[in-house]
Formats: structure tokens, sequence, C-alpha cells
């Protein structure tokens, strides 16, 4: 077995001793800094999250419109279109009643 090296007469230096009051001072001050940061950004998500809600819900009304306003666009565009087409089978039937057709042949005619 080898011999251990250095001296077993060195002198033995006695550590300083630790203010562990001090220490837990600075880390309790540490500890409240944190949670006092934690509740403020808790009262800010809270805060973010009715908003959130009240967004969301102006959304679904403002969606709901939308769509209420593009159904009536397309009911009156074919409404529209309707008209449009009445109103020229209207003309065609007066040009052929005017060119002499009878009212049977017409109907022949349509079908």
């Amino acid at each position: 077995m080898a011999r251990p090296k250095g001296s077993k007469n060195k002198a033995r230096i006695v550590k300083a001793s630790v203010d562990y009051a001090a220490v837990v001072a600075e880390k309790t001050a540490e500890k409240e800094k944190i949670e006092s940061e934690v509740a403020a950004l808790t009262a800010n998500l809270d805060d973010l999250k009715t908003q959130l809600k009240a967004k969301k819900a102006e959304l679904k009304a403002a969606t709901k419109e939308l769509a209420k306003a593009e159904n009536k666009k397309a009911a009156a565009e074919a409404k529209a279109a309707e008209e449009a087409k009445k109103g020229e089978a209207e003309d065609v039937l007066k040009k052929l009643l005017a060119s002499g057709m009878t009212a049977e042949e017409i109907l022949a005619k349509l079908q």
C-alpha cells in the first residue's frame, strides 16, 4: 500500500463562520419578490383571459351577422335573376304574339 503524501502536521484552517441569518433574510426577500411577480402575472393573465373571452364573443356575433348578410345578398341576387328571367320571357312572348303566332303555337314551341 502506498504512503499518503503530504505532512500530517500541517495546521488546520478554521473556516469562517457563515452568517446564516443574513443568508436566510436574503433568500426570504428573493422569494417574496418572486411571489409578488407571480401574483402580478397571474392577475394579468386573468385579465387577458376575460378580454379574450369578450373578443371571441364579439367575433362570433360578427360572424353570425356576416352570414346573415351573405344569405340576404344571395337571396336578393336570386330574386333579381328570377325577375330578369321573367321579364325576358314576357318580352319573348310579346314578340311572338306581335309576329302573329297564336298562343297554342307558342305553347307547342315552348314544349
